[in-house]
């Protein structure tokens, strides 16, 4: 019986000032800043760590939103990805890692018009409903 292993992409949903920010990669797809978790971290040190790598942002992990296997066509293989809501610390413009080819921060209601795997979609979306819930308590 053979073990099937797949490779886990942890990815950080940060909204400031009512927009999400997003980098576009090389398969011309925006996505969330995130990426592999290294031995000893926590999931997570791991988000907070790479979207700082990416983006020179630094932030505070919040809760899980969502947890999928993305079927990378491409590249023919399997990701499993976990999304955090994170909390940005701080106002500093974000810069662009050597990572990829664009930044940029989306309102809400550009984002279902973005070429964006589904499940990101869905990852923003429930943050900004968390965030708005939360902001009316």
């Amino acid at each position: 019986m053979s073990q099937l292993a797949y490779p886990v992409s942890i990815k950080g949903v940060v909204v400031r000032d009512g927009k999400v920010l997003l980098l576009k990669n090389e398969r011309e797809e925006w996505e969330l800043p995130g990426g592999r978790i290294e031995p000893g971290e926590t999931p997570e040190e791991c988000v907070a760590r790479e979207i700082t790598e990416e983006t020179q942002w630094k932030v505070t992990t919040g809760p899980i939103l969502d947890t999928w296997m993305y079927y990378i066509n491409v590249a023919k293989k399997n990701v499993f990805i976990v999304t955090y809501g994170c909390h940005p610390d701080g106002t500093s413009e974000p810069v662009l890692s050597h990572e990829h080819k664009e930044i940029g921060l989306f309102a809400e209601d550009e984002v279902p018009g973005l070429n964006m795997p589904d499940g990101y979609k869905r990852s923003i979306a429930t943050w900004f409903e968390r965030l708005r819930a939360d902001a009316v308590r």
